[in-house]
């Protein structure tokens, strides 16, 4: 009988193992940091070997950062020059819309030494602009504008009682002024005068915008300063 050959088997051969999508990753995160060392390296020892470049370019920020202080400054003393020569007819406040009429009072506070800013708008509280004087006090001022001047309607009681409302409550005002370039009702001016508000009509309003003296010296029963200003 003939004997059966044994049957030789193969050896298995493994497939090496797949590396992962993280590994995958992190290995292109490690090259992207070595690439990024190398580049900051390089750099650093170019402006180092080139440092005049270094100082060149601090001489032009420090330049260019101090021409732009300069204007800066330039256009502030431009500023308070204008406000300070600020002076309006009442014939160009009559011209005026009713929000450029409140930009000019703030204007016109402004330029006697105030900071003033016009806040009027929906939601503003019967005030169109806070200010705060020299001598510390507040300011809560309701502008009321008329295109006719003294021959449109009269501010009456009612515009009134919103700010006395609102004026010390609210905005915190040491004195409330409802200001227009027309004229006060009958019932507004003893009204006023009994609940401390301050009336600013067309007469008014045209001798202070004219620049002969700051709204306070122009008004009565004005409040005793908060703090001690530069004039007394």
């Amino acid at each position: 009988m003939s004997r059966r050959r044994p049957v030789r088997r193969r050896p298995v051969r493994r497939r090496p193992a797949r590396r992962s999508k993280k590994q995958d990753e992190q290995i292109a995160l490690l090259v992207g940091a070595v690439v990024a060392v190398a580049l900051v390296v390089a750099a650093v020892q170019w402006l180092l070997a080139h440092w005049w470049l270094l100082a060149l370019a601090a001489v032009i920020a420090s330049v260019t950062g101090g021409f732009w202080l300069q204007q800066v400054r330039q256009r502030a003393e431009w500023a308070r020059v204008r406000a300070q020569a600020l002076r309006m007819r009442i014939a160009e406040i009559d011209a005026l819309d009713h929000r450029a009429f409140e930009f000019a009072v703030r204007d016109l506070m402004r330029r006697d030494g105030c900071t003033a800013e016009q806040i009027g708008g929906a939601g503003d509280d019967a005030c169109d602009v806070r200010a705060t004087d020299p001598a510390g006090r507040i300011w809560a001022i309701q502008c009321k504008h008329r295109r006719d001047g003294d021959r449109g309607s009269a501010v009456g009681v009612g515009v009134l009682q919103q700010v006395n409302g609102t004026a010390r409550q609210v905005h915190g005002a040491d004195v409330a002024v409802v200001l227009t370039n027309g004229r006060f009702s009958s019932k507004a001016i003893p009204w006023g005068r009994e609940h401390r508000i301050h009336l600013v009509d067309r007469r008014v309003l045209g001798e202070w915008a004219a620049g002969s003296r700051p709204l306070w010296e122009l008004l009565d029963r004005i409040p005793p300063p908060r703090r001690p200003t530069a004039l007394s």
